[in-house]
């Protein structure tokens, strides 16, 4: 464990109810691996504790990143021109590929965790390729940075290209499972299982990936009802299942007794919204992804008024960056279009909401994640928001909500995750 210590500075983190807790000019005190709690003067007991001062500028917590693909990173920013199910082969899996290649594995990884690691994400579950040996290299780079993250080996054997697929349900699951053991390892990077999507995974892989999560005890992430067409293709290969969340439940894949993140959920029928409340999903939001392959918007202040689980995703590369300030925004602006275009019924989000998903809603898939409150694991990033010119005299919750839509990682003065400062 790292040494105790104690930051000070205008402390900010959601509550449960999606309210601000403002702490202005106080002690954040942590005994190198949790928080202690945050006070306007140090306690005795603590004070012996270095104190690191960042009088006047933003601490808050870290931000998780629920669904990105690390393999797509390379083309981020491009090929936007057709929609999900036509991207994936034209782009999607023509780059993944070039990961069974280890030498350029190292090289593409190792730009992807560069830039994750010098932004606002401190936690993020990730997307990888077939490819065993190249998913140790994402998860050995990742172990290095400091971050806390769970990578998915990807699980792929019909549908998919014949250059771009698991040979066979046999040799991908003895694969999948040497992976698991060989990332026992690893003390900050996790193993999470990860069919890549049910048009591209038989009910034998399903079935046998289902056996190797409760034999290790492992959480799993996948998509759901991302995209019309991806939703059409599934109804007409699973046909003993009324809806595309049934596909997943049949081989114990969704949630109830594990955690289990649902990537998208944009087209969900009524009865899988209900699902995804009872199960305990935590539901990815990836706001520009959904509008880059022409998926539609998800009903998120919906499902956050019914208290489903929800975080925000980058979704790189069918977003276009991996910064988390960005797709805050994006999740407000997509909800303000949904009330206006489809329903008038639901409310819009705002600077709380999107706040509660980058920190505590998508921080709660990791454990006591997201919160800077006594108990909670210490990540936080401290901002200098001053950077950010107004004439202005902003309250707490204007200075939140310049940060989501003005900030960029230039604000950034330090980053600690699990007690260790990693900036």
């Amino acid at each position: 464990m790292n040494k105790p210590f104690i930051i000070r500075g205008d402390i900010i983190f959601s509550n449960q109810d999606k309210s601000l807790n403002v702490n202005k000019n106080s002690y954040l005190v942590s005994d190198g691996y949790k928080s202690l709690g945050i006070f306007k003067r140090i306690p005795k007991k603590y004070k012996d504790y270095e104190l690191i001062d960042y009088k006047g500028k933003l601490i808050i917590p870290g931000f998780s990143d629920l669904h990105v693909h690390a393999p797509q990173y390379q083309y981020r920013g491009t090929g936007m021109d057709v929609e999900l199910m036509e991207w994936l082969e034209k782009y999607a899996f023509k780059e993944e590929r070039k990961y069974g290649n280890n030498t350029y594995a190292k090289k593409a990884y190792k730009m992807f965790v560069d830039e994750l690691k010098n932004g606002y994400t401190t936690r993020a579950s990730i997307f990888a390729t077939i490819h065993r040996e190249g998913t140790r290299i994402l998860m050995k780079l990742l172990e290095k940075s400091g971050l806390s993250t769970y990578v998915g080996l990807v699980e792929m054997d019909r549908n998919s290209p014949d250059y771009y697929r698991q040979a066979s349900v046999e040799e991908a699951l003895k694969d999948t499972e040497q992976w698991i053991v060989e990332s026992q390892l690893f003390d900050n990077t996790y193993p999470i299982i990860t069919p890549r999507f049910l048009p591209t995974c038989s009910d034998e892989l399903m079935a046998g990936l289902s056996e190797l999560r409760k034999k290790y005890n492992l959480k799993s992430q996948s998509h759901l009802d991302e995209n019309p067409l991806e939703i059409q293709f599934v109804m007409e290969i699973e046909k003993d299942v009324d809806h595309y969340s049934g596909g997943y439940i049949k081989f114990d894949m969704f949630g109830l007794d594990h955690d289990c993140i649902m990537a998208h959920c944009v087209h969900n029928n009524e009865e899988e919204i209900k699902l995804l409340k009872d199960r305990g999903i935590f539901v990815a939001h990836c706001p520009e992804s959904n509008m880059n392959v022409t998926s539609g918007i998800a009903p998120i202040s919906k499902y956050l008024d019914m208290g489903i689980r929800v975080g925000l995703g980058s979704d790189v590369g069918g977003g276009s960056s991996l910064s988390l300030l960005r797709a805050a925004r994006q999740s407000i602006q997509v909800s303000k279009l949904y009330r206006r275009c489809i329903d008038m019924n639901l409310r819009s989000l705002d600077s709380k909401d999107a706040f509660y998903m980058l920190t505590r809603g998508g921080g709660e898939f990791f454990g006591h994640v997201g919160s800077l409150e006594k108990g909670y694991e210490f990540d936080c990033v401290v901002v200098d928001d001053s950077k950010i010119k107004t004439l202005l005299n902003d309250s707490p919750e204007e200075r939140i909500e310049r940060l989501l839509y003005l900030g960029d990682e230039s604000l950034i003065v330090a980053k600690y995750c699990k007690g260790k400062k990693i900036i």
